[in-house]
């Protein structure tokens, strides 16, 4: 077993990596930017190593400030939370050419999933059902119109290196063609260096399920469960919980059980998870996240355990502490992001934390960097808190949730509380009955100007 880890983020994450290392014995090492130098992470790491000014492209997505902070501390590890560094493949390769272990999956995996194109490929060979639409990238307008007219529009524009909602156009009709190869394409060129698109059947009213897996890199593999993240706004997800409100036993263990046998094909090694669109019974596979995913805490809430510890475990050898047969759900949880956003528009809100309280009881977790005083700084994403609760079935889930938000208070800057408080009025949301277009279409009508 590891000595000592570096955390290679910031935030709510850095604080979960380094409780989990504390309950194993395992010294932390946080780095932080010199906006970061009060932060909650740095404060309760054992170490805390300052890896460069505020701009995340000099500090946080720094491989050489990183590689250095290990050595100079004797880091045997990194776990690299997610966002920043963790699905970066050139990243591990040189982790591992300093002859350091990072606590995830192999460069190989991380690149395979991360170009869409060889992600769906690579998962329709496994038997993963994917979503119909071209065999890989698309050349030319005339080819996705081509496309289009073969799969049946309205179809949606997909840039191969895309993610966040970006470099992500639809296309209703071939007339709209034109317009949505040519933006998606410019978009990603100009947000990820890689205009090539892909062109996929748009589903008009899916659920978006992601099944979480683990693997040991051996060849063991599990799935535990899926989550439902369909309540989305431009793409990013807000709400999440599990199981999910229209999956019945029968069907997660089938698209578990294909999902557990893809990654244990591969040797996937360390926590990952397979999203898909749902609709009418089928599933359609989007893309696999190669890391720890933001609402890792509802899984961790219905099967009682600790996926960073089981990440820390595998990557230093050791078998996982789980076998599918041991893993039986237990009630319902949900978890709900909190930002520092102004509504109605959601705007970036920074500031002076004046008084923060967060809420307790049975049932009810906060993870969060923020504490009276402290100041959010304007660089990094606006995600400050994640409020998740478990009870022993939906409803009860439900009004945990109510109460729990209750009683939080984080005084000093808005944030997006008041768009759950209203959420949980509406009888979509209180009986699950809501797809991935139902939250913006909300938002039109009710918050949004």
């Amino acid at each position: 077993m590891f000595d000592k880890i570096l955390i290679a983020n910031r935030g709510e994450i850095a604080l979960r990596v380094i409780r989990a290392c504390r309950e194993m014995g395992i010294k932390s090492v946080a780095v932080h930017s010199t906006a970061d130098v009060d932060a909650m992470h740095v404060r309760m790491a054992d170490e805390s190593v300052c890896i460069g000014p505020p701009s995340s492209t000099q500090s946080y997505l720094s491989i050489p400030a990183i590689i250095s902070a290990c050595e100079i501390t004797g880091a045997q590890a990194i776990h690299p939370g997610y966002g920043f560094l963790s699905e970066n493949a050139n990243f591990v390769q040189i982790v591992e050419d300093h002859e350091l272990t990072f606590i995830g999956p192999s460069a190989e995996h991380i690149r395979m999933m991360g170009d869409k194109i060889t992600a769906k490929d690579t998962m329709k060979n496994l038997g993963v059902p994917c979503v119909p639409g071209s065999d890989g990238g698309v050349a030319s307008v005339e080819e996705a119109q081509r496309i289009g007219e073969e799969i049946g529009y309205p179809v949606i524009v997909k840039a191969t290196a895309g993610g966040g909602g970006r470099g992500m156009k639809l296309a209703k009709t071939a007339a709209d063609m034109a317009n949505a190869f040519q933006t998606a394409g410019s978009e990603a060129k100009a947000a990820f260096g890689n205009g090539e698109c892909y062109i996929e059947k748009y589903l008009g009213r899916p659920r978006h399920i992601e099944i979480q897996v683990f693997g040991d890199g051996k060849g063991n593999a599990v799935h535990l469960g899926e989550r439902d993240c369909s309540l989305q706004r431009r793409h990013q997800k807000v709400f999440e919980e599990a199981p999910g409100p229209a999956i019945d036993a029968e069907t997660r263990a089938r698209i578990g059980k294909v999902c557990a046998d893809a990654v244990a094909e591969i040797n996937y090694i360390g926590a990952g998870t397979i999203e898909f669109l749902y609709e009418d019974g089928e599933f359609y596979f989007i893309e696999m996240n190669t890391r720890l995913q933001v609402e890792h805490p509802v899984t961790e809430g219905i099967f009682d355990v600790d996926l960073v510890r089981e990440q820390i475990n595998v990557a230093a050898g050791l078998p996982m502490s789980f076998t599918q047969d041991n893993l039986k759900i237990n009630g319902h949880a949900i978890e709900i992001r909190i930002n520092a956003e102004k509504l109605p528009n959601f705007s970036p809100s920074p500031g002076r934390i004046t008084q923060y309280h967060a809420p307790g009881g049975l049932g009810v977790r906060m993870d969060s960097a923020m504490y009276d005083g402290y100041s959010i700084p304007p660089y990094y994403d606006s995600l400050i808190g994640k409020l998740i609760v478990h009870g022993r079935d939906r409803p009860e889930a439900l009004a945990r949730l109510s109460r729990a938000l209750g009683e939080l208070i984080m005084d000093g800057i808005d944030t997006t509380v008041p768009l759950f408080h209203a959420l949980l009025q509406e009888e979509a949301v209180l009986t699950g009955n809501y797809n991935i277009h139902w939250l913006e279409q909300w938002l039109d009508e009710n918050l949004e100007s």
